[in-house]
């Protein structure tokens, strides 16, 4: 195997992910005859409006909050508003727009200096999918019957009454499973993930990966993929442990929901001690290789949780601490559509409401903490591509360091409603010998003595800190 390497722009990106139905209706021609008002309650079923040229429409707005790569829930053919259920892998749906909406997008954002990854569903597809509706209308005649997981005739993909007699995900009968196994399935989903790529997208985010639970498949879609663009990002949806997937033949990263249960834990619930967190997230920084540790996807909400905010309980300072630490840590960080102006809900269908344009309701406070912290990982190399090292966890205090041959920062991060203040060691295998940590937000500089240094900071705050050397 040859050396591990995940694509450099990727560990200086900073990511946002757009639900599209949901982000902006840029073009009111191609709405669905039963579009629901902006705004309206989501459900599982209904439609916003949400398209292509929304998206593009707002990429000033995206590229002046300091995004610079942009991830995209299923956008080909399909009856759903998520989309999950594909009947048509090359055409874009029509209720989001047209090949020439897409062709615009990507060409603007590349433009920008901006990226786009697309989300494959490779496991199963719907119901309407040309093949799966062959063998529906076919029977056991159907040239495509091996194409799915078929135990026997007939089948039943409408009866709720009946078995399906076929596999799906999850038992979800409008989503039948690939066989992954028959060349010409192999051969069908790699030409998609070719084609894709050559028509500009930047990657692919992998949807439920792990159910095709055979390496070979991602080995030879890597190899894919890499070969139409070296440069596109691979990242899986593993909601666990991945070493599997992360040996440098198969994904470049995953979305780091590992992380994210951490912070429910600490920063939200205050249900975990920072000794115990410092514990576990500097285990899972030693669990992947560093390079796909500097390519994660990592992320406080998505498309299939509760909003971050309101997982805090709404508390906009506890909030800001996750978003803290998120921005200074190894890997992308990500952003769910409307986390950054305070959209609060529970999760599916519920996280997945229409952005909400009026900043009049916006949560400002919030909306310019993010703003603030994107500029600060990318001020510096260091937060980016830099080492990480816990300096202290007591209680609910947490202080680490983030430095490279460049710069070296210290973050104190408290979560509790008392004021700290104690002693921060600065060890020697992570700052070179330090004169003075001066505050990035107020200029405060703090005088070390030794190899340790007094610090104190207010409840439910941060500090960053910048080092000068001696």
């Amino acid at each position: 195997m040859s050396e591990f390497r995940t694509p450099n722009w990727v560990k200086h990106a900073v990511f946002y992910q757009i639900f599209p139905d949901r982000f902006a209706n840029g073009d009111r021609t191609n709405d669905p005859a039963n579009v629901h008002p902006w705004g309206a309650p989501p459900t599982p079923y209904n439609f916003m409006g949400g398209d292509l040229q929304g998206i593009l429409q707002k990429l000033d707005y995206l590229q002046e909050l300091g995004i610079t790569a942009i991830y995209l829930n299923p956008i080909f053919q399909a009856t759903s508003n998520h989309r999950y259920n594909t009947y048509d892998y090359f055409r874009i749906d029509p209720k989001l727009g047209t090949m020439e909406d897409f062709q615009n997008l990507v060409q603007e954002m590349h433009r920008r200096g901006m990226r786009l990854i697309l989300d494959g569903v490779f496991n199963h597809c719907g119901r309407g999918f040309y093949a799966f509706h062959d063998v529906v209308e076919n029977g056991a005649h159907s040239p495509y019957v091996g194409w799915f997981h078929i135990k026997k005739f007939p089948i039943f993909p409408y009866d709720g009454r009946k078995k399906a007699n076929y596999e799906s995900w999850w038992g979800i009968r409008s989503l039948p499973k690939f066989n992954t196994d028959n060349p010409q399935v192999r051969q069908f989903l790699l030409s998609v993930a070719r084609y894709w790529i050559e028509q500009g997208a930047d990657g692919w985010r992998l949807d439920v990966p792990n159910e095709i639970d055979d390496d070979t498949f991602w080995r030879e879609f890597r190899q894919v993929v890499k070969s139409a663009n070296p440069d596109a990002y691979i990242v899986g949806e593993i909601w666990k442990d991945a070493r599997r997937w992360l040996q440098g033949d198969q994904f470049d990263a995953v979305m780091n929901y590992p992380l994210r249960d951490l912070c429910v834990e600490f920063f939200a619930k205050g249900t975990m001690d920072a000794s115990t967190f410092a514990t576990k997230l500097s285990r899972l920084f030693r669990r992947y290789p560093s390079e796909a540790t500097c390519a994660l996807l990592n992320l406080l909400g998505s498309h299939d949780t509760a909003r971050w905010l309101t997982v805090c309980s709404n508390d906009t300072r506890r909030a800001m601490l996750g978003y803290t630490l998120l921005f200074t840590l190894p890997g992308a960080p990500c952003i769910y559509y409307g986390d950054e102006i305070g959209m609060t809900d529970e999760a599916d269908p519920h996280c997945r409401a229409c952005f909400e344009w009026d900043k009049r309701k916006w949560n400002r406070r919030l909306h310019q903490h993010i703003r603030d912290l994107i500029a600060l990982r990318q001020s510096s190399t260091a937060w980016r591509t830099g080492a990480f090292e816990v300096l202290t966890a007591e209680n609910s205090v947490f202080a680490y360091a983030r430095w490279d041959a460049t710069d070296a920062f210290v973050v104190l991060l408290n979560n509790s409603q008392r004021r700290w203040e104690g002693v921060v060691p600065l060890r020697k295998r992570s700052l070179p010998p330090v004169a003075a940590l001066k505050d990035v937000q107020n200029g405060e500089t703090a005088i070390p003595r030794g190899r340790v240094v007094r610090m104190s900071i207010s409840p439910y705050s941060y500090r960053v800190l910048q080092a000068r050397a001696d």
